[in-house]
C-alpha cells in the first residue's frame, strides 16, 4: 500500500517501562505528545516476555486520547525482538501507532522490521500502516545515517540516543561532566542526524538525560537540539515533560509575526514583488521560508 507519513507532535517523547502497569497508566494521563512503552533497556531479561502482554493490555485498556502510542522493541539481534513485534501488533494494532527500533546499524536492520510489519499488516488486513522510529545510538548508524533516514517510507523519525552512543564512540562522559571539553560535545552528531532527517523528509528527536533532577541541564540540551532542528526530546520522568514542551513550542508572539510575514509575502509575491518590508526589516523568499516552518509547527500544535 502507498504510505503517506502522518504529521505527529513529538515535542516530548515519554519513556515508560513496559513492566510497570502503574507507571504506564500515569503516562497515559500525562501531557506528553508521544508515549513509548519500553520493553528494552528498562525491563529485565526475565520480565521481557511477560511485559509484552502488559503492553497489549495497556494499549487496549488505557485512554490514549491525544497521544501517539509507541512500543520500543528489543535489539534486533536479541532473542526477543521479533516476538515483541508479532505479539504486540497482532494483539493491539488498533491502538498502536509506532514501533521504535533500537541499536540499528544499517538500513537493512530497519528494512527487516519494515518487511515483518508488512507481512503482519497483510495477514491482519490492516488499513493503516504502523510507523517506525529508529534510534541512532551506534557509531555505525551515525556513519550510515543518510541511508537509514531514506530507507523506507514507513520511517517517521530518527532519535539520537546519546547514552549508548557514548559507549559506542568511547566518549568520556566523566570528563564532559567535569567541564574538560568546551562547547557542545554532541554538536556534530546532532547536526549530522538532523541534516539526514530534513533531507529525507522525516523528523529528528533528541535523546534522554539520565539525571532527571538536573532540570537546568535538560533545558539547555533541549534548547541546543531545537536550535539545530530537532522537533522534540525524550523524557524519562514526568518532571521533564513541561520543560520539553516549553522548549519545542514556539512563542505566540513569534507565531503571530511569522503568520504576518508569510501572509504579507504571499500577497506581495502574487503582485510580482520578491521582497517585503515589515517593521523596518526586509524579508525575501529565503527568510520567509524559515517563518513558514514556525507556522507549520504552530498549526500542528493548534496555536
Amino acid at each position: 500500500m502507498t504510505h503517506q507519513r502522518p504529521m505527529r507532535l513529538r515535542r516530548v517523547e515519554l519513556a515508560v517501562p513496559a513492566s510497570n502497569e502503574k507507571v504506564m497508566a500515569k503516562a497515559a494521563a500525562s501531557e506528553a505528545d508521544l508515549v513509548f512503552l519500553d520493553n528494552e533497556d528498562s525491563v529485565a531479561p526475565s520480565a521481557k516476555v511477560e511485559s509484552r502482554e502488559k503492553i497489549v493490555q495497556a494499549l487496549k485498556n488505557l485512554d490514549w486520547s491525544g497521544k501517539t502510542t509507541c512500543v520500543r522493541i528489543n535489539e534486533l539481534g536479541s532473542e526477543w525482538a521479533h516476538e515483541d513485534i508479532i505479539h504486540v501488533v497482532d494483539n493491539a494494532h488498533e491502538q498502536l501507532d509506532l514501533i521504535m527500533v533500537p541499536k540499528v546499524r544499517t538500513p537493512s536492520d530497519v528494512l527487516f522490521v519494515d518487511t515483518l510489519l508488512t507481512g503482519i499488516e497483510k495477514k491482519l488486513k490492516l488499513t493503516k500502516t504502523i510507523g517506525l522510529e529508529v534510534l541512532i545510538e551506534e557509531v555505525e548508524a551515525m556513519i550510515n545515517v543518510e541511508a537509514i533516514a531514506r530507507c523506507t517510507p514507513r520511517l517517521e523519525a530518527l532519535i539520537f540516543g546519546m547514552g549508548d552512543y557514548s559507549a559506542s564512540q568511547g566518549v568520556d562522559r566523566k570528563a564532559i561532566a567535569a567541564g574538560e571539553y568546551p562547547g557542545d560535545h554532541w554538536h556534530y552528531q546532532r547536526s549530522k542526524m538532523v541534516i539526514a532527517c530534513r533531507a529525507a523528509g522525516i523528523e529528528a528527536v533528541d535523546g534522554p538525560q539520565g539525571n532527571f533532577r538536573d532540570t537546568e541541564t535538560y533545558a539547555r540540551e533541549a534548547a541546543r537540539a531545537r536550535i539545530l532542528g530537532c522537533v522534540g526530546k525524550w523524557a524519562i520522568h514526568p518532571v521533564q515533560i513541561p520543560i520539553a514542551l516549553e522548549a519545542f513550542t514556539p512563542l505566540q508572539e513569534d507565531v503571530d509575526l511569522a503568520r504576518r510575514i508569510v501572509g504579507t509575502f504571499k500577497k506581495a509575491e502574487a503582485e510580482g514583488q520578491g521582497t517585503i518590508v515589515i517593521d523596518g526589516v526586509m524579508f525575501d523568499a529565503a527568510s520567509v521560508r524559515s517563518r513558514q516552518n514556525i507556522v507549520d509547527r504552530a498549526d500542528l500544535i493548534g496555536m
